[in-house]
């Protein structure tokens, strides 16, 4: 594997991205984040006009990855993994050389001899069902980072290689297959995404803290308007995303004008302008009490980014950096917050709506 030594493996998420289909409001969604990736046409991906920088044979090699994942049974998450791990290793060309860490490797993943045949390994479609042979033996590679899961199989010296290219590559498998990119399903109804809430926060899976935001929830499921206590539905759907992907989620501020809350910024905080409601900050995930910067957060962050309507805001930038972790956004601007939870905003996102089925 080019660009490779052994080092150990480290731990992080999956992700998610998205494109524009609305729900039904008759109904509570039927939402799945983990739906198996589709097939794409491969020539058709060729002709694509350039995504994220690559176009050509670089967008076919990602629809063939694509096709890899598809026809083994796996997920959209998988396909961007893939795909993801192409681009950092070979920019999404069939190499016919290695580097000086592996003189051997070859193709689009950079496998070395040991991983099967020159033919197979220069092969887009062979190549990519190697790697990901090996992917799901890695136990738990759903919960990870994108580049946490691909270091898992790549070993690469850096375990944050493939950081840069978790957005790029979600925008290349959302831009050829023309649906979410993790396969997520979030409706668009506000007092339907509340039912799915309240439904998890009965079943232990949503908390709060004090004072509880969790009532605003209530109240917009059960179809009430109380003056100061409303919630963004993009709010709404993030939350919903979350507990679609994580099974503890803890969430400490929404609405700060429905709790007289004037923490931090104060009366100009996304919790607070324009009736409040356009923020929620999340204070535990899968048990994790968040940093900003902790696995959990920069699994969700990277889950959302390519979703999220360009101007929406994700703090920690600074707790993220005094940690060397960095995420590349193109969606979400960053900036510095307490290292106590992981603050996420549209006040600044204008009406732009996310990016989900």
């Amino acid at each position: 594997m080019g660009w490779k030594s052994a080092v150990g493996i480290a731990a992080a998420v999956a992700l998610l991205a998205g494109s524009a289909v609305l729900l039904s409001t008759a109904a509570p969604a039927e939402a799945s984040c983990s739906a198996t990736g589709g097939s794409v046409d491969v020539a058709a991906a060729g002709l694509h006009p350039a995504v994220a920088g690559y176009s050509g044979d670089q967008l076919a090699n990602a629809a063939a990855i694509m096709n890899a994942a598809a026809g083994m049974g796996l997920t959209t998450q998988a396909q961007v993994i893939g795909v993801m791990t192409a681009m950092g290793e070979s920019g999404l060309r069939a190499l016919d050389y290695g580097d000086t860490a592996g003189p051997d490797s070859r193709g689009l993943f950079q496998q070395r001899t040991s991983w099967g045949s020159l033919a197979d390994r220069m092969d887009p479609t062979k190549s990519a069902q190697l790697f990901y042979a090996r992917l799901v033996k890695v136990e738990g590679w759903e919960n990870m980072t994108p580049t946490a899961a691909a270091h898992a199989v790549q070993i690469n010296a850096d375990p944050d290689h493939y950081t840069r290219w978790a957005a790029p590559a979600a925008e290349v498998v959302q831009a050829l297959s023309g649906s979410s990119a993790a396969g997520c399903s979030v409706g668009a109804d506000a007092q339907v995404l509340a039912q799915q809430l309240v439904t998890a926060a009965d079943n232990g899976q949503l908390r709060g803290l004090v004072p509880d935001h969790i009532k605003e929830i209530r109240w917009i499921a059960q179809g009430k308007q109380v003056p100061d206590c409303g919630i963004d539905v993009r709010v709404l759907q993030v939350m919903v995303i979350a507990v679609q992907n994580f099974e503890d989620v803890g969430v400490s501020d929404i609405n700060r004008k429905c709790t007289g809350q004037l923490l931090g910024a104060g009366a100009t905080s996304s919790h607070n302008v324009d009736g409040g409601g356009k923020a929620v900050d999340f204070y535990r995930l899968n048990g994790t009490a968040l940093t900003g910067a902790d696995t959990q957060s920069v699994r969700l962050i990277t889950m959302l980014e390519p979703v999220m309507p360009k101007g929406s805001r994700v703090g920690q930038i600074d707790c993220r950096a005094d940690r060397g972790t960095t995420i590349a956004t193109t969606n979400f601007t960053q900036f510095e917050d307490s290292c106590n939870h992981l603050h996420l905003d549209v006040a600044y996102a204008g009406d732009a709506g996310l990016r989900v089925q």
